[in-house]
C-alpha cells in the first residue's frame, strides 16, 4: 500500500518540477532575448569598428567583418580629427576625466556632510531647506542654462573644465544630499546622544560614527554622480567648444578628417571608448550600488 500511495504520488510531484522548470526556462528566455535585444546595437558598433570603411559602405552597418583590424581604435585615439584638431579623443579623454572625478569627489563630500546635518543636526526650517534642495532632482537643466551662463561669464570660467566642475558639483547636491540625507535617518539616534555626551562634537561626530558607516551610500552616490557627469553632454556643448570639450560633446563634432568623408569604423571606436569608464564603474561597483540602495539611499 505504501508502494502504491508512493507511486500516486510521483506524478503530481513531478508534474509539479515539470511546471516549475518550465517556468524557469521561459523566463530566463525572455531575459536572454531582452539582453540581446539591449546588446545588439553595442555589438554592431563593435563589429563595424574591426571593418574596413570600404567595406561598410558597400555592405552597410549590418554584416560580419570579413577581415579583422584594430587600426581604427589607434586612430580614434591619437590621431583623428575632431573640431578641426588631428589629435583622436585623447585628450577629450583627459577633459573628461579632468571634470568627472573632482566633481565627483566635491558632490559627494558635501552632499554628505549636508546629509549628516540634515538628518542629525535637526534645526528650524531643516525640512524646507531639504525640500528646497532636493528640488533640483526635479527641475531641467535646460533651466538653469542661462543662470550658469551669467556665473561662468562673471567668474572667467567660461569654456574651461574648471566651469565645468563648478556646474557639476552644484548640479549633483540635490541627488547626493538626498541619497545622503535618507540613508543617514535610519542611523539611531542614541549613538549621536551618547557622543554628545562623551564631549563629540559635529566635526569629531561625523569623522568616528557617521563615516565609518558610510560605506554602502559612499558607493551609490559616487557611482550615481560619475556615470552621470561623464555621460552629460548639454553642459559640455553649451559652455564649453573647441579643445575644452569633454568626450561626449567631442565625438559629434567629427570633422572627417577635413574631407567630408565620414569614417564610420573610427566614430565607432570613438564611441565605444566614451562608454569605457561608465562601464568598468558599474563591472566593479554594480552589485554595491545595488546593496546601497537597498539600505537606504531611496527609502
Amino acid at each position: 500500500m505504501a508502494e502504491a500511495a508512493h507511486i500516486e504520488f510521483n506524478p503530481l510531484a513531478t508534474g509539479s518540477r515539470r511546471r516549475q522548470l518550465t517556468s524557469k526556462t521561459i523566463i530566463y528566455l525572455c531575459l536572454t532575448g531582452f539582453a540581446l535585444m539591449y546588446l545588439l546595437p553595442v555589438v554592431i558598433i563593435f563589429l563595424n569598428t574591426l571593418r574596413p570603411l570600404d567595406a561598410i559602405v558597400r555592405e552597410g552597418f549590418i554584416a560580419w567583418p570579413e577581415s579583422v583590424t584594430f587600426s581604427h581604435w589607434a586612430e580614434a585615439w591619437g590621431s583623428f580629427c575632431i573640431g578641426g584638431t588631428c589629435e583622436g579623443v585623447s585628450r577629450f579623454y583627459q577633459n573628461s576625466l579632468m571634470m568627472a572625478v573632482p566633481a565627483t569627489i566635491l558632490s559627494t563630500a558635501i552632499g554628505l556632510v549636508n546629509g549628516y546635518i540634515l538628518s542629525k543636526w535637526r534645526f528650524k526650517g531643516a525640512n524646507f531647506i531639504f525640500g528646497v534642495v532636493t528640488l533640483g532632482v526635479f527641475l531641467p537643466a535646460q533651466m538653469t542654462l542661462l543662470p550658469w551662463a551669467f556665473v561662468l561669464g562673471n567668474l572667467g570660467l567660461s569654456n574651461t573644465i574648471s566651469g565645468l566642475v563648478l556646474i557639476h558639483t552644484i548640479q549633483g547636491l540635490s541627488f547626493t544630499t538626498l541619497f545622503c540625507r535618507n540613508y543617514f535617518i535610519n542611523i539611531p539616534d542614541d549613538l549621536i546622544k551618547a557622543a554628545r555626551i562623551d564631549g563629540a562634537g559635529f566635526w569629531r561626530i561625523f569623522r568616528r560614527i557617521i563615516l565609518p558607516l558610510s560605506p554602502p551610500i559612499l558607493i551609490v552616490t559616487v557611482i550615481w554622480q560619475f556615470t552621470g557627469i561623464w555621460n552629460e553632454f548639454l553642459f559640455g556643448t553649451v559652455f564649453t567648444s573647441g579643445a575644452n570639450q569633454p568626450i561626449t560633446s567631442a565625438i559629434v563634432a567629427f570633422s572627417g578628417s577635413g574631407t567630408g568623408e565620414r569614417h564610420y569604423n573610427v566614430e565607432a571606436a570613438a564611441v565605444l571608448m566614451s562608454a569605457i569608464p561608465p562601464l568598468i564603474i558599474y563591472l566593479v561597483g554594480g552589485k554595491y550600488f545595488v546593496r546601497g540602495l537597498t539600505q537606504g539611499a531611496v527609502k
